[in-house]
């Protein structure tokens, strides 16, 4: 198979073996695959020949043979990008991505969707329509992170909700906050394209904080940029007893006055992938034609070969939204 591999910080096109399913596994062909925000941040560090790629939605080639008739070939399919054990505590609980045994799909663990093939396990996988375009198919995983992170804000009805970047994961919060029922939904982007999409899936009011105070007094601020400072903006965007999730991929220390955050009394999440129910829903929800703001996300579609401009596109700030890898 062809397949994008990191190699001395850029991405270049090689021929691998193509990979065979185990059993409890399925081996899907890619139709498409979403270029992450992590993945930006991460490809420059990891191993010669790491397949990233975890955004992911394809068709059944192969299946290992005890789940073989469950799976016929031809099943459209996503899943979620992670290999647990199955048997402890935290896959019980369906929350495989911190399972202790877990091979973490295009990220370093086990190799990920920018190939023409990718495998899975059929335990996390979801079968789709056949007659949903499977580059929708690739959207799940991040409305399942954008889900997670909103969940885990207990975003209520008439609630006022500040999300800070409208990238991929930033968007999905603001569509899954306005169907929560928040009165509000301010997204802060510096991009007048994101700023537009983030009104498009369902924010109330935009601003560019280069030019524009992010507000104050919100019950729920969500971060998705991942850069130092924004613990800081997160707590002084918050009301007293307000609730903030950081969903944004910082790697640099982000130092903070924790007087700030114990004076109004607030609470503080930190939150990453979600839970096997909670992408199951994103899946059963994108399938029924009930997200249909959710194909405004996708911005670009390119090939294997084209993935190393789009990463430093991307990274320059190039304005995209959700960038698709079809092999």
């Amino acid at each position: 198979m062809r397949a994008a591999v990191c190699a001395g910080g850029t991405f270049v096109v090689r021929e691998l073996p193509d990979p065979v399913p185990g059993p409890g596994q399925l081996l899907l062909r890619v139709a498409a695959c979403g270029v992450c925000g992590s993945d930006l941040k991460a490809h420059g560090w990891m191993p010669e020949g790491t397949v990233m790629g975890h955004e992911y939605a394809g068709t059944v080639v192969a299946a290992g043979t005890d789940v073989a008739e469950a799976w016929p070939v031809g099943t459209p399919a996503t899943a979620l990008p992670v290999l647990g054990c199955g048997a402890c505590a935290d896959c019980g609980l369906g929350d495989p991505a911190r399972c202790e045994r877990v091979a973490a799909i295009g990220v370093g663990g086990a190799p990920g969707g920018f190939a023409e093939l990718v495998v899975v396990d059929a335990a996390e996988a979801v079968a789709l329509p056949a007659d949903l375009d499977l580059e929708l198919g690739a959207l799940v995983e991040p409305l399942a992170v954008g889900l997670h992170a909103v969940n885990r804000a207990r975003v209520a009805p008439g609630e006022r909700v500040l999300v800070v970047g409208a990238g991929p994961v930033g968007l999905t919060v603001a569509l899954w906050a306005a169907r929560a029922g928040a009165l509000e939904v301010v997204v802060s982007e510096v991009s007048a394209a994101r700023r537009d999409l983030a009104l498009a899936v369902g924010a109330t009011a935009v601003l560019d904080p280069t030019t524009e105070p992010v507000g104050a007094a919100y019950d729920v601020v969500v971060e998705c940029v991942g850069v130092p400072g924004m613990l800081a903006t997160v707590i002084e965007a918050l009301a007293p007893r307000g609730r903030g999730v950081v969903a944004g991929v910082c790697v640099d220390p982000d130092p903070v006055s924790p007087v700030a955050g114990v004076v109004k009394d607030v609470e503080l999440h930190f939150v990453s992938y979600y839970r096997r129910a909670e992408f199951f829903a994103a899946a059963r929800l994108l399938a029924a034609g009930r997200l249909p703001e959710a194909m405004r996300m996708i911005s670009r579609r390119v090939r294997l070969d084209e993935l190393d401009a789009v990463v430093v596109d991307l990274a320059a700030g190039s304005g995209d939204a959700k960038v698709l890898v079809v092999p």
